[in-house]
């Protein structure tokens, strides 16, 4: 399985529940994953899945602030269910559409990863295939951001172990 992030969509109404009934929130976002329920809006979800700590190795060598593990809110005590807010959202994504992939990619560095045991620790195997996987990664989540902004968004943020 392995460990990944996810983000998806929500409304300041959704996150307010949730930090007050956080057992409403895991049924919430597995029915808005899952459901074929037209009555459930449709809107921005992705992230980076397993890619989190190879894009966190990159984005801790700019100016971009975003911490997977320390930004938004907990909502779930054991650490796997976050509350990011639409002005969070806001923030990063400015952050990221002004972080062009290529100045990112300029702080990949397979050994060092190896060496500081960055999760999934793959990146010797094949270093331009793992360049290529974070650099979809990152368009996504770029594009998640993005989303979520147009649409007045926050999020959840769902770290799975």
């Amino acid at each position: 399985m392995g460990v990944s992030i996810s983000f998806i969509s929500a409304t300041t109404e959704e996150l307010d529940r949730a930090e007050n009934e956080p057992s409403w929130a895991d049924e919430y976002i597995y029915e808005l994953y899952t459901s074929d329920d037209v009555s459930i809006p449709d809107r921005p979800r992705g992230g980076p899945d397993k890619a989190w700590a190879g894009l966190q190795f990159l984005l801790d060598d700019t100016d971009v602030q975003l911490d997977f593990l320390m930004d938004g809110f907990q909502i779930q005590e054991d650490g796997t269910l976050f509350g990011w807010s639409a002005e969070q959202i806001e923030s990063v994504a400015r952050q990221l559409r002004e972080m062009p992939w290529e100045r990112l990619a300029a702080h990949y560095d397979p050994e060092r990863m190896m060496k500081e045991e960055v999760y999934p620790k793959t990146w010797r195997l094949d270093p331009e295939g793992e360049l290529d996987w974070l650099e979809r990664s990152y368009d996504e989540l770029v594009a998640f951001f993005k989303e979520a902004v147009e649409g007045g968004y926050g999020a959840f943020m769902n770290f799975s172990f």
